[in-house]
């Protein structure tokens, strides 16, 4: 059995860091460089313009998907507990 708030909690922290660690490219200036470098591997353009960081939403950002990913953890936790119970049950 998955513990639903300990699988929620790993799912939203790994998000989180995830997004921390965008934050700190935007801020360190390699976010851009690092996407050109993506989009040429993929044989294309960069159409997306950096904006200037702003720390309010980098917070925002992180507590955000700290949170949906929470939520999916919790769900997915769920489930899977869910469709297990019958094989459970029937030893």
């Amino acid at each position: 059995m998955m513990n639903k708030i300990r699988t929620g909690c790993a799912v939203g922290g790994f998000l989180a860091l995830l997004h921390a660690i965008w934050a700190i490219m935007v801020v360190a200036n390699w976010a851009k460089p690092s996407m050109d470098f993506i989009f040429k591997l993929h044989m294309m353009q960069n159409p997306l313009v950096m904006n200037q960081f702003d720390l309010l939403l980098s917070v925002y950002l992180v507590l955000f998907t700290a949170v949906f990913g929470f939520l999916v953890g919790w769900v997915f936790a769920f489930f899977h507990n869910w469709t297990h119970m019958g094989a459970k049950k029937k030893k």
